[in-house]
């Protein structure tokens, strides 16, 4: 019999947290899944504990290709897509967990849904060891566009902020083939967001209001190496959806273009400050006062307080100062562990 989930999980150097993942869908109360590990030529240790692992785990497959990156990771989703038997998709990447229950839910609701194209739910951030949570992600249990009735009022919410989990979105396949798969574009490296730009004009989407999973957050996770880049494709997917719209979706709509431009110029000048943190927390101190100085001087915004924090990233870069450090005397998160 075949699997009816299928599970997406691409991995890169993620030794320290892939077998707590393997672990948390091997948990899974609900039990026919399949989980397909794409290992993009890690360096570390990833490919030989997964494989020692899964031994006597039929029901993971990892499959072992050079490094493409990530700004060509929707080919190595699209591969496992290609690998996958199940009738629903989850997205679970190497270093993220799950709530024991996530995928019983989610398959409940889409058995008995059958317009439902996309489920998904709330997850926490934690820091790297999990000790320390974050956020939760929606904040929201109550929101309009969460259900994404009429069919494509989610993206009053998706052009401005991808409020969706990756790691808790589960797909129907043929709805997620129907659109050509995992889609990548604008040089964004991720998958989601476009992809569930165009799933969000097929039908229903399904929010369940509790926790579904974990994500980590680190200075040192691919991801973190590149916000401005994320910030400006997320801006250019966005106008070029919209302006793509059908006009009866456009006349439903409470955003426009105007309102686009505008967000994202607000938070391409916060990524510069962001990115100027991260290199300051890998003591990348020469690269990291270049992105504060963008952030400083980064024209027709007006936002003192993340100016502010520009100013001070600046002084921390010149002086080699710890930044974490006084992010912790001021009660704020840190990224360090």
């Amino acid at each position: 019999m075949n699997p009816l989930v299928s599970i997406v999980t691409p991995t890169y150097n993620h030794e320290k947290y892939i077998i707590e993942c393997i672990q948390s869908v091997q948990a899974q109360s609900y039990t026919n899944w399949e989980m397909i590990i794409i290992n993009d030529g890690s360096t570390d240790n990833t490919a030989e504990l997964v494989a020692e692992y899964i031994k006597n785990e039929p029901r993971v497959r990892i499959y072992n290709q050079e490094n493409i990156g990530i700004f060509r990771l929707g080919e190595s989703y699209n591969f496992a897509l290609s690998e996958s038997k199940g009738k629903y998709i989850s997205i679970l990447e190497g270093d993220d967990l799950w709530e024991s229950d996530k995928l019983e839910l989610q398959v409940e609701i889409l058995e008995e849904n059958p317009a439902i194209v996309v489920a998904w739910g709330k997850a926490q951030t934690v820091n790297g060891d999990t000790k320390e949570i974050y956020n939760t992600h929606p904040i929201l249990d109550e929101n309009p566009f969460f259900f994404n009735q009429p069919k494509g009022n989610i993206l009053n919410l998706l052009y401005i902020e991808n409020c969706i989990p990756a790691l808790t979105i589960t797909i129907r396949k043929d709805s997620l083939l129907k659109v050509g798969g995992f889609i990548q574009n604008f040089n964004l490296p991720l998958v989601d967001l476009p992809t569930l730009l165009k799933l969000s004009l097929l039908g229903d989407f399904y929010f369940h209001k509790k926790v579904l999973g974990q994500w980590r957050i680190y200075a040192n996770q691919v991801t973190k190496t590149f916000p401005v880049e994320i910030m400006k494709g997320r801006y250019d997917v966005a106008v070029w959806h919209y302006q793509k719209l059908p006009t009866e979706i456009k006349n439903q709509l409470e955003i426009s273009e105007k309102s686009i431009h505008a967000h994202f110029n607000n938070i391409i000048m916060k990524g510069y400050a962001m990115s100027g943190r991260y290199k300051l927390i890998r003591k990348d101190f020469s690269s990291a006062r270049k992105d504060y100085i963008r952030s400083l001087f980064y024209v027709g915004v007006f936002n003192p307080v993340w100016r502010l924090r520009a100013l001070i990233g600046l002084i921390f870069s010149f002086f080699h100062l710890n930044i974490e450090g006084l992010a912790k005397l001021m009660g704020k998160k840190t990224y360090t562990r």
